[in-house]
């Protein structure tokens, strides 16, 4: 008979942990937690310390019974759910639940569900954390008081399902202002003139770099054929050569940011994906003759700390399938990417280095694999020694005074970059890894071709879901456990939607920032928020009392909540009239905005609820029944494709953009395939493809 009941979250978690402990332990699941604020009221007593009002959570009761059952028949309870704050709250409130002294060394805790990790967290139980508890509480209680004090006057002023957040509202002001940005930017134009050389059968370019030994921006049509006339038809004379050693280091292990970033760049996961994928990892998967093992560490952390086992089993690893020379001597430490960074939890890597990806994906889904073949890689390679790389900058002199330059490299020893190289926002970041010939000074290249090429600045990148996590994480708001929610909550509340994935703001959107602006500018105001979560981390280090926190924020929001009572004005918000006529009942249809983008809906709503979606000519003629033209259209997932205007009577339909050109081999369909490096025109018969020549997207932050 069992000695012990265990509680964790999940039924997956269970499993895995039930297979480590033996008979003597009978493993359940809460499903998450079993106690918060009620819906139906601000269940926080203001007067009182902000004390919460907690009541069980609907739907819970059959769970509940089962837990309570299971305490009567055992000697002792863990309670082993995640080790975070909403872990350490999870235990907390079951421990209020099944009558167990919060001091009585209940709570078990592991950063990896492996056999040996689960059974060393056994041998050390610990009392409840309270400090964690009450970091928790305070955050939760902070939510509760903007959201309930601020949603019912959005309600009362512009409309009904309206919702204000602390880190939310930040995140729509952050997209609403680079928004605003885009809409500011007046393109500036320039030159720039690119020189074809060729020695033996290496090809290469060099791009002017200045003139009569000053580095110059070409600036406009006159400005280039200045340099054109002074190049005349001259040589390509190399005037300098430089080349040098240069070390390149490997990123970090990852952490939950700069996963969910990797992740998106990579293999093109949203946010929330990456996290439920993960999850998935961290608990466990059945790995056939091995049994359930948890693939990764707890994957909700801002720390790039690994630890010394973790670390020579690395080495191990690296110096037996590589050699010593790929291991540095002694074990990579990554400092803190910002001082807010806690440091409780490992960095996100796999449990073991050994199971390597190949050997255990018969056992995994594709995304499981594609994720944990990332966390692998990532972790390995921020073990390895540094890359070295030759590399080569060298000038030419051509006529009178013009001066180009042309800059390569090429790798002499690879270390991590074997097995890993971090991905970039920057499309113009792998322009260092091209190849030069020998060349020495006074050495002179006849150039095939010169292109002068006109170009216009562009304006900053709308957000992406990494971008946006990215500056998240850089300014401060919120924490490894809130991005991706919050992320997913700005869309669904209709205040931002996806666009080619970037994020814009919409009409409501913007007007609830402009109320929010007015009224509660410091819930909108980055380093105040940034500055509450410095105070709930000082909470949860037993710094600063929790109730004192709620305190001085309250203290100012309470006058502003007056204030914007007495004096905030009611707004209608009006739909824009399309003129497509609603083919059910004949009125107009009206632009709304979803988490995909516009669409047309019915200006009878809700008698007339008849939708359809924005479709866009994109001036290419079917190629199935050359009758019809191909229109873009979205999936119910966002998802853009193409099809005929003529369907149902025509099915041609393709993910892929049809070209208006025609294959010059042999005058098939081409079709637009895109790639973290760009954009190919394919043809759908033969096998010729050509790159589309796009202008670079400007750099980020």
């Amino acid at each position: 008979m069992a000695d012990s009941l265990v509680i964790v979250e999940s039924p997956a978690k269970a499993k895995t942990i039930g297979k480590y402990l033996g008979n003597k332990f009978i493993v359940k699941a809460s499903m998450g937690h079993i106690r918060d604020l009620p819906k139906s009221q601000i269940g926080v007593e203001v007067e009182n310390d902000f004390q919460p009002k907690y009541i069980t959570i609907r739907g819970k009761g059959s769970v509940l019974k089962e837990l309570k059952d299971a305490s009567k028949k055992v000697k002792k309870v863990y309670l082993a759910a995640d080790p975070d704050r909403e872990g350490e709250a999870i235990a907390w409130h079951l421990a209020h639940y099944l009558e167990i002294d919060e001091s009585d060394t209940c709570r078990v805790v592991f950063n990896e569900i492996t056999k040996q990790a689960v059974k060393d967290a056994f041998k050390t139980p610990r009392p409840i954390n309270m400090d964690l508890v009450n970091a928790q509480q305070a955050r939760r209680i902070l939510d509760r008081l903007v959201g309930y004090k601020i949603s019912p006057l959005l309600w009362k002023k512009v409309k009904k399902g309206l919702s204000a957040g602390r880190v939310q509202s930040v995140a729509v002001k952050l997209i609403i202002d680079r928004e605003n940005e885009i809409d500011a930017f007046v393109p500036e134009e320039y030159w720039t003139i690119t020189a074809q050389l060729k020695k033996g059968n290496t090809a290469f370019e060099a791009k002017f770099y200045g003139l009569n030994g000053e580095k110059l921006e070409l600036g406009n049509e006159a400005q280039m054929q200045t340099v054109l006339d002074a190049m005349g038809s001259a040589p390509f004379t190399v005037s300098e050569v430089k080349e040098k050693e240069r070390m390149r280091n490997p990123a970090a292990p990852f952490t939950t940011s700069s996963l969910q970033q990797e992740a998106a760049r990579k293999l093109g996961f949203r946010a929330s994906k990456t996290m439920s994928v993960a999850q998935q990892l961290y608990e466990g998967v059945d790995l056939g003759k091995e049994g359930t093992v948890g693939l990764i560490t707890y994957m909700r952390t801002d720390s790039t700390r690994v630890s010394p086992v973790a670390q020579e089993e690395a080495k191990g690893y690296i110096e037996e399938k590589y050699g010593p020379t790929y291991a540095p001597e002694q074990p990579r430490v990554y400092a803190k990417k910002n001082s807010n960074a806690q440091d409780a939890h490992e960095a996100v890597r796999p449990t073991s280095v050994l199971r390597d990806p190949e050997t255990v994906k018969e056992f995994l889904s594709r995304d499981q694999f594609r994720l944990y073949k990332l966390v692998w890689e990532r972790f390995v390679a921020s073990q390895m020694s540094s890359a070295v790389l030759d590399t080569m900058t060298v000038d030419f002199n051509v006529g009178n005074g013009a001066i180009f330059r042309s800059v390569g490299s090429k790798v002499k020893f690879p270390g991590f970059m074997k097995i890993y190289v971090e991905g970039s926002d920057d499309e113009g970041a792998a322009d260092e890894e091209k190849f030069l010939p020998p060349l020495a000074v006074a050495e002179s290249i006849a150039a095939d071709a010169v292109e002068p090429k006109q170009h216009f600045t562009q304006p900053p990148p709308r957000y992406s879901e990494a971008r946006l996590v990215r500056m998240m994480e850089e300014i401060g708001i919120g924490r490894p456990s809130t991005y991706a929610p919050t992320l997913e909550t700005i869309q669904k509340r209709g205040y931002v939607a996806m666009e080619e994935k970037r994020f814009i703001p919409t009409e409501l959107g913007e007007l609830v920032i402009q109320m929010m602006e007015e009224f509660f500018p410091e819930i909108l105001d980055a380093e105040f928020t940034a500055h509450m979560e410095e105070d709930l981390d000082h909470v949860e280090d037993g710094k600063v009392d929790w109730v004192r926190v709620l305190g001085n924020f309250y203290d100012s929001f309470e006058k502003r909540l007056e204030v914007a009572e007495e004096e905030m004005k009611e707004v209608e918000l009006q739909d824009e009239v399309s003129d497509e006529i609603c083919e059910k009942c004949g009125r107009h249809m009206v632009f709304k905005m979803g988490r995909f983008g516009k669409f047309l809906a019915c200006s009878g709503f809700p008698e007339c609820r008849n939708t359809k979606p924005i479709v866009k000519d994109i001036g290419v003629a079917c190629p199935k029944c050359k009758v019809g033209k191909i229109i873009e259209r979205r999936s119910k997932k966002g998802r853009y494709f193409y099809g005929c205007d003529q369907y149902p009577g025509c099915d041609y339909v393709s993910w892929d953009k049809p070209a208006s050109k025609p294959c010059p081999n042999c005058g098939g369909l081409m079709v637009e395939k895109r790639n973290r490096s760009g954009a190919k025109l394919v043809c759908t018969q033969c096998e010729h493809n050509e790159e589309v020549v796009e202008e670079p997207e400007s750099a980020e932050l």
